[in-house]
């Protein structure tokens, strides 16, 4: 698989201007989630439940925005739109630099608002060119080499984000993601390719822009059919782990400190934040590789795997809350989102192979941000972030057991 996606990258110019930009502006973002984070702990006495609602902010407004951004994706130049959308974020995370102070805290979230809608007119428009760049016996290893990339971009963005941020400060991360979004919009410019989609179209109307028919009609479509049910699902017990986005920021604040070289305590929580979440990078890009080649395209494997893939996550957390270094803390999370990347990718995989999936992210969503919030609300309560850890790791046992008892209607030919 490595050398297709060399091969890919060296022949094909305008998926390998593609890629970069994605290197860049990921990268980009998970040095300016890692400042948001510490800035907003700082600035509200490290109250967890501003970093919750950072957390909802950064995820749930895709799911509402995703019907109008994908009729205009269906209608306009995708080129032109990541472009804008690239442009867009430019000013939103400049607009970073003015909270500085209590009193402006509530205009970050404003403008976490606004990044995330740039997210949702971009990232469809990426998936949908990657067709138009490449040969159809190459599309899978396009789109396995994206999936690779932001997991490795989340382990690098986050690792070096925190150096950077301990070495040259939250403004110039701000700075840095800015200049990121220029430099992918830079490279997106240089791509030459056809864009066929929207040609002999009839003008975008205005209604279309908020239909959420299609919604509803995957609902009922998936509904109907309990192998599909059970398997969308999947998306809902791994959200679970949404708390991470919360809980890792403020173990790293908390309980996982550095204190190398004689940090003060501000940095080496930055540090501490970084480290934690880049382990969970790390486990992200290697378990899915690894569970990959082992289970191919057999959907038994990939049953199996989704069920240790919950099973690793439940042990992760759970032995997070009991790590009594950060090294060991490292370790647990990069075990438990492995597991949770094995069920992502497994569980998109029988999607792919069973129906036409229509809104598993949207569940994926809902989930990750009911659960970051809710952490937030109760590290606040005075729960101790190690306890939390250790809840969320048996309270995955759930998904695991409902997963297993569905196996058997999964497994059972379809009718």
């Amino acid at each position: 698989m490595l050398a297709a996606y060399f091969h890919l990258l060296r022949r094909n110019r305008n998926f390998r201007l593609l890629w970069l930009a994605q290197v860049v502006s990921e990268i980009g973002d998970w040095f300016y989630s890692l400042a948001v984070y510490s800035l907003l702990l700082d600035l509200t006495h490290n109250r967890a439940q501003a970093v919750g609602l950072a957390v909802v902010l950064q995820v749930l407004p895709a799911a509402f925005v995703s019907p109008t951004a994908g009729a205009i994706n269906d209608r306009l130049s995708r080129k032109a739109i990541m472009i804008g959308a690239d442009v867009a974020r430019f000013f939103v995370v400049l607009g970073m630099l003015l909270v500085r102070t209590p009193g402006m805290v509530w205009l970050a979230y404003p403008l976490l608002f606004l990044e995330t809608v740039g997210v949702a007119f971009f990232e469809p428009a990426h998936s949908a060119i990657i067709p138009n760049l490449v040969e159809p016996d190459e599309v899978l290893a396009a789109n396995a080499l994206s999936s690779v990339t932001w997991s490795f971009c989340l382990a690098v963005g986050a690792s070096l984000g925190g150096v950077a941020a301990v070495l040259l400060g939250r403004d110039a991360v701000f700075v840095l993601n800015a200049l990121s979004f220029l430099g992918s919009a830079w490279l997106i410019r240089r791509m030459r390719f056809s864009e066929p989609h929207a040609e002999g179209l009839p003008p975008l109307r205005a209604r279309e822009l908020f239909d959420f028919t299609p919604i509803v009609a995957g609902f009922r479509y998936i509904r109907s059919d309990a192998r599909l049910f059970s398997t969308v699902f999947v998306k809902l017990g791994g959200g679970l782990l949404g708390a991470n986005l919360v809980l890792l920021p403020v173990l790293g604040q908390r309980v996982f400190p550095v204190h190398w070289g004689g940090l003060d305590a501000s940095r080496g929580a930055i540090l501490g934040m970084s480290l934690l979440m880049g382990s969970r990078g790390i486990g992200t890009m290697v378990c899915p590789l690894m569970a990959g080649r082992w289970a191919g395209a057999r959907q038994s494997r990939l049953r199996a795997g989704i069920f240790a893939g919950f099973l690793l996550g439940a042990l992760g957390y759970t032995w997070l809350g009991r790590s009594v270094s950060l090294g060991i803390a490292c370790v647990a999370v990069s075990l438990a989102h492995g597991g949770s990347s094995i069920n992502w990718v497994f569980s998109t995989t029988l999607l792919q192979l069973n129906s036409e999936d229509r809104f598993r992210g949207r569940v994926f969503m809902l989930s990750i941000s009911a659960s970051g919030y809710v952490a937030g609300v109760v590290v606040d309560m005075g729960v101790n972030p190690r306890m939390i850890a250790t809840i969320l790791g048996c309270v995955m046992l759930v998904p695991a057991a409902a997963w297993g008892l569905a196996a058997r209607v999964c497994s059972s030919p379809r009718r």
